[in-house]
């Protein structure tokens, strides 16, 4: 008789980290599907791990955690000493994501993130595929590496977090769009406004819906 086990959510470790003898960083993005935003990228550093435990607990891939918590393991994190705790933000707009792709733009603000922290790593651990240029680092990227390991999950949590708040500071420009709750995505709001309000300067104009309605003369810029 086959029995029916729920399968338990999965926790990181360090056990990538410490299959290497050197500094190693967590990078993860956050913001390559939503239709309007820059796509942020987050890198972290976790030091003195022992002393981390009662956080490493809530640490987790940030899309298995609600805002609330989010945000909660964020400012925990930021509040870390320097001496635990390594953190950077990178950053490619929406004017290079249609210059050079979101995909190119995406390994861009990896590498902007990576070139910003005061400690500087030998090992850089990617979430995904896409593979920044980092000539001064071992480059290793992880298939849903913000389920395996810490310090990127930390980075999913600090890049997540980083773009919602900068979402809702542009929704409060444009708030006819929700992007205080759907972070640019397409949802059927944020399609309804677009179709009513038109396309704004902080819309992807190179991907494909938004280059669609650029198109339709009953739309204006805006």
């Amino acid at each position: 008789m086959k029995m029916n086990l729920k399968t338990k959510p999965t926790q990181p470790s360090f056990a990538l980290e410490s299959e290497h003898s050197g500094i190693v960083v967590g990078i993860d993005e956050a913001g390559c599907g939503p239709w309007a935003g820059p796509v942020v990228a987050g890198a972290c550093i976790l030091r003195d791990r022992d002393k981390l435990a009662p956080l490493l607990t809530l640490i987790n891939d940030s899309k298995m955690l609600t805002s609330k918590k989010r945000d909660s393991i964020f400012e925990q994190l930021i509040q870390l000493p320097e001496h635990q705790f390594f953190y950077s933000i990178g950053m490619a707009s929406v004017e290079e994501i249609d210059t050079i792709n979101i995909g190119k733009a995406t390994r861009l603000a990896m590498e902007r993130a990576i070139n910003s922290l005061s400690l500087k790593p030998t090992v850089a651990l990617i979430d995904g595929i896409r593979k920044p240029i980092l000539p001064q680092q071992q480059v290793i990227t992880v298939v849903k590496g913000d389920q395996k390991s810490y310090s990127i999950a930390a980075a999913s949590i600090i890049a997540k977090v980083t773009r919602d708040r900068l979402m809702k500071d542009l929704d409060r420009e444009f708030p006819v769009y929700g992007w205080s709750h759907n972070a640019g995505y397409g949802t059927a709001k944020h399609q309804a406004a677009l179709r009513e309000f038109g396309v704004t300067v902080h819309h992807r104009r190179s991907f494909a819906p938004i280059a669609k309605l650029l198109t339709t003369d009953t739309l204006n810029d805006i």
